[in-house]
């Protein structure tokens, strides 16, 4: 009955892309044109941080890239659905600054598929990015929320939204160098219930990675509170310059 609900209300009011708004075979779709537009990460990659490699010959050296392989990392492994450029910041900001909350279900597809080797790691734990009370007051939504919900819906493994909280309200990565992000987010997390944590593969979820700041800040915290290993899951990631 659900399904056929579904075709008579596609009859009336066919599906479009979220993108350009053309119309789609089915909901929550990207038409042809914008789907290749989208720059997704594929291999090579690194192991690690999953940052691409520029070219195959990087990729031939190592499978680690040069600042992995310098730096222990507090997270088992990152990965990310597509790089942000212009043409895929303009859904993304939709989806985080303008209520177009029905981008969550492609894109926790997007994840799922980005962090297929994380899920056969093992995980436990789906845990969301928090905002600041302020933030979340003004936005009314938390976009690692509504991602995570879904991508716990997909993959079958429970979602914890209040696991983390945010006690301090930051100024605006992006306005920040990376230094000054460091300093920026230094105790501005922590964990509420330490023993929801306790020995349990989490894996991060948030809408785009940067420098990582953010990410790495509340996988410190995850792991002071017993968690037995971090990953990181995001929709998009900037290229290393």
């Amino acid at each position: 009955m659900k399904a056929l609900f579904q075709k008579l209300l596609n009859l009336i009011l066919p599906p479009r892309c979220l993108y350009c708004g053309k119309i789609v075979c089915q909901p929550d779709a990207l038409c042809e044109d914008c789907f290749n537009k989208i720059e997704f990460i594929s291999a090579p990659y690194c192991h690690i941080c999953g940052a691409p490699f520029e070219n195959e010959k990087d990729a031939n050296i190592s499978r680690v890239c040069a600042d992995c392989a310098a730096h222990k990392k507090i997270t088992r492994l990152n990965r990310s659905a597509a790089v942000y450029d212009d043409f895929f910041k303009s859904g993304l900001h939709r989806f985080k600054f303008h209520d177009q909350i029905f981008f969550s279900k492609i894109y926790a597809k997007w994840l799922k598929m980005s962090g297929e080797d994380i899920f056969k790691e093992g995980i436990d734990l789906i845990v969301p990015v928090p905002l600041s009370y302020q933030r979340l007051l003004k936005r009314r939504y938390n976009q690692s929320a509504l991602l995570a919900k879904e991508l716990s819906k997909i993959v079958s493994i429970p979602a914890d939204l209040n696991c983390l909280k945010k006690v301090k309200n930051t100024k605006p990565q992006s306005s920040l160098s990376e230094k000054q992000r460091l300093k920026n987010l230094k105790n501005a997390f922590e964990v509420r219930n330490e023993k929801s944590v306790q020995d349990k593969r989490i894996v991060l979820v948030d809408d785009v990675m940067t420098t990582g700041a953010t990410l790495f800040e509340c996988a410190k915290v995850l792991i002071k509170a017993g968690a037995k290993s971090v990953d990181t899951l995001t929709v998009a990631r900037t290229k290393k310059s």
